[in-house]
């Protein structure tokens, strides 16, 4: 289906239109694997950080506490993550990745490489790095700015 000119124009139009496009793939390659995208930034996340607070979590995660702790429950009901008493502070957990945790990452690592080559297709080599380029920019531009 062609688009009116004027969309097809609109870089904010197509920058939407296109993350609907991710965002449905990414949907359906984490639900292929049991998951949601909120998992894998959990595991990435205490996988690259290491254990932490679930307050550290979420500030490092960008994850809501109000969904963070729905995420955590999940995720431990599963075995890819425990919690246990923080021994400096009795009152706070700490959560820390399991192997099984370790073992579901790289799944959805997998799932992410192939939702990525998908999306980016029809683009060569040396046009996806441009694109991440200059998403990066304006994407850390506006968290700047914001």
């Amino acid at each position: 289906m062609s688009e009116p000119t004027r969309l097809a124009g609109l870089h904010s139009w197509l920058l939407t239109q296109t993350a609907a496009q991710a965002s449905r793939l990414v949907n359906e390659g984490f639900a292929s694997a049991d998951a949601r995208g909120y998992h894998f930034r959990v595991l990435a996340t205490l996988d690259e950080h290491g254990p932490a607070s679930q307050a550290a979590l979420g500030r490092r995660s960008g994850i809501h506490l109000s969904d963070l702790v729905a995420a955590i429950n999940e995720l431990a009901d599963r075995g890819f993550v425990e919690r246990s008493p923080d021994p400096g502070d009795r009152r706070r957990n700490i959560v820390t990745v399991t192997a099984a945790g370790r073992e579901q990452l790289a799944r959805l690592d997998r799932q992410l490489a192939d939702v990525q080559e998908r999306l980016l297709v029809p683009l060569t080599g040396p046009e996806r790095a441009e694109l991440a380029t200059l998403l990066g920019k304006l994407l850390g531009y506006h968290r700047m700015s914001s």
